[in-house]
């Protein structure tokens, strides 16, 4: 499989302002662009990288948009139960589909167009949820995958 670098892990923050802070002010990291997505959140990162993507816990569809975590998963108790993804760059993203199913691996499938980002979400056999990044895809494929632009939307930033 064409992995590329490790891309980003998602965060679902208790308190998304607190937590945004923590990484702004304590470890240096700036605010960086983020697309339109269907839910706020923030994206940080160092030297123009995007390392660490962030988003509100406790909000409306959030079995839509966060699929590695269960619904109860910030306790506030210590632990990675906050972490929703872990996220690779990777490419050629037909020869990936066409091995995930050549092994029978599930997988969950979105686009989201204006970014010319297409997505791909697997799970490890441990139950870890991987996606994986193609970037600059621009034709519409025939992928079978959800689509951003048509998720329900969360409209305020929240905390």
């Amino acid at each position: 499989m064409p992995i590329v670098e490790l891309n980003h892990y998602l965060i679902r923050a208790a308190n998304l302002k607190a937590s945004r802070d923590f990484y702004v002010n304590v470890l240096g990291m700036d605010e960086m662009d983020r697309p339109n997505f269907p839910f706020p959140g923030y994206w940080l990162g160092i030297n123009g990288v995007v390392q660490v993507h962030m988003a509100p816990d406790n909000i409306p569809n959030r079995e839509l948009y966060y699929l590695g975590t269960p619904k109860d998963a910030v306790s506030g108790k210590p632990g990675t139960g906050s972490i929703d993804h872990v996220a690779f760059i990777a490419t050629d993203y037909k020869t990936v589909l066409e091995n995930l199913k050549a092994w029978n691996v599930a997988y969950r499938p979105r686009y989201l167009k204006e970014s010319q980002l297409f997505q791909v979400f697997i799970q490890d056999p441990d139950g870890i949820t991987i996606e994986l990044n193609f970037f600059n895809v621009e034709e519409d494929a025939d992928w079978g995958g959800e689509d951003y632009n048509q998720m329900a939307r969360v409209s305020e930033q929240l905390n």
